[in-house]
């Protein structure tokens, strides 16, 4: 039988938690997505995020950096307006602020992956817990993550989001120590670590 983190109490959370969360990802296009997603969250469960992926996809352009990046004024007045997505004139503003962001981050550092990545030397953190009650809500890391991202001028990027995306993108494997995707995701952290070297 799956053994699943007890968080997993949906068919869409269950398929998010065994596909992608906690699989280190070094996908430029996949990390802004999951940038803006967390940061979308903010004040909201993430089952109403998931619900609303789609939505985000069509919206802003399948995350490509570069599109979303052009995005307007009218643009941002289109979205508000739209259901398929959280209609927050900041979150909305801050997801293209982000964008022009990366842009930079991608210039300076080759990637957004590089980047994010070299807080945690290029290696997944592995964690153990019982339950993942036991996580945190934010680290050392996650703060300096935070303050690396907010000085390119990223919104919506506070310690707490960035720490959730940490877990969501695999850079701290947070599956409990009786889940089924925890070695998973620790073998393909090994993986990486490894190309990485190569």
């Amino acid at each position: 039988m799956t053994q699943r983190c007890n968080w997993v109490s949906s068919e869409a959370l269950a398929h998010y938690h065994d596909t992608e969360w906690g699989v280190p990802s070094r996908d430029d296009q996949h990390l802004f997505e999951m940038l803006v997603l967390e940061g979308a969250q903010a004040g909201l469960s993430w089952s109403t995020i998931l619900n609303k992926r789609a939505g985000y996809r069509r919206a802003f352009a399948d995350f490509d950096i570069d599109k979303v990046a052009r995005f307007t004024p009218k643009h941002v007045d289109a979205l508000v307006t739209d259901e398929s997505i959280v209609r927050h004139r900041g979150k909305i503003e801050a997801a293209i602020t982000n964008a022009r962001a990366v842009q930079q981050i991608q210039a300076e550092h080759g990637s957004l992956a590089n980047f994010v990545w070299s807080f945690v030397d290029q290696t997944p953190i592995q964690n153990d817990w019982a339950s993942y009650k036991q996580a945190p809500a934010s680290t050392d890391i996650s703060d300096a993550l935070s303050k690396g991202l907010k000085r390119y001028g990223c919104k919506f990027v506070g310690s707490t989001i960035c720490y959730a995306f940490m877990q969501a993108v695999g850079m701290v494997n947070d599956h409990e120590a009786s889940c089924t995707c925890r070695a998973r995701c620790a073998a393909l952290g090994k993986k990486g670590r490894n190309r990485k070297a190569g």
